[in-house]
């Protein structure tokens, strides 16, 4: 059987107007970001859900609580679609961590998929962990449409699997706050349906990295 997933990066915060590196750092929403979230909200209310899951931050909770409350859910946190703990670059602007610690900002660029940030993830085991949630996900709720509200670092891994496209291969594609991205997961592995569906921000949407 067939199971739908309508994944949602969060929406904006103050960190991602300033190009800051958030990863677990629990930024809050900005005003935009809440305007975001609405609108994704009455976009999404043309689909039934089964179920309304987010990552443990607040930017994601606070984001899928919007539509949560049109469909008459409550979110379900799963850590497992948390951002990529990115360690010693957390706080810091991508400027800030090429002047501070430049041989591993290289790694950074290169999408070294073993370099950790001395304290953080690699891109490898926190690509093992996205996979492991949605995989639990697929388990949990098998023939049903679901909404998950999660990261830029996760939709990443996610369009990469689903595309069949390497972890070291740069980022050639947008991953819009409050964007509407669409999959299924079937006997025959995971498949991208729609990408960035975003056309309900007309007037809200800010472009921004993790």
């Amino acid at each position: 059987m067939t199971t739908r997933l309508c994944i949602v990066r969060h929406g904006e915060t103050d960190w991602n107007l300033e190009k800051r590196i958030q990863g677990h750092t629990d930024i809050p929403l900005n005003a935009t970001g809440r305007a975001q979230a609405l609108a994704m909200s009455y976009n999404a209310a043309h689909h039934r859900f089964a179920a309304v899951y987010s990552s443990d931050l607040a930017r994601a909770l606070d984001t899928a609580r919007y539509i949560a409350e049109r469909e008459g859910h409550e979110v379900r946190p799963l850590p497992q679609l948390r951002e990529r703990h990115y360690g010693l670059f957390q706080g810091r602007t991508a400027a800030e961590a090429a002047r501070s610690h430049p041989a591993a900002h290289a790694l950074y660029l290169a999408r070294d998929p073993d370099y950790d940030f001395e304290t953080g993830e690699s891109l490898r085991g926190f690509a093992r962990r996205v996979v492991d949630g949605i995989e639990w996900l697929t388990r949990h709720h098998t023939g049903q449409t679901i909404l998950a509200v999660s990261h830029s670092g996760v939709l990443d891994i996610l369009y990469r699997r689903a595309t069949g496209r390497p972890l070291e291969t740069p980022r050639d594609f947008d991953i819009p706050n409050c964007a509407l991205n669409w999959f299924h997961a079937d006997a025959h592995g995971w498949h991208l349906e729609r990408w960035a569906d975003r056309h309900h921000l007309a007037h809200v949407l800010v472009e921004a990295p993790e």
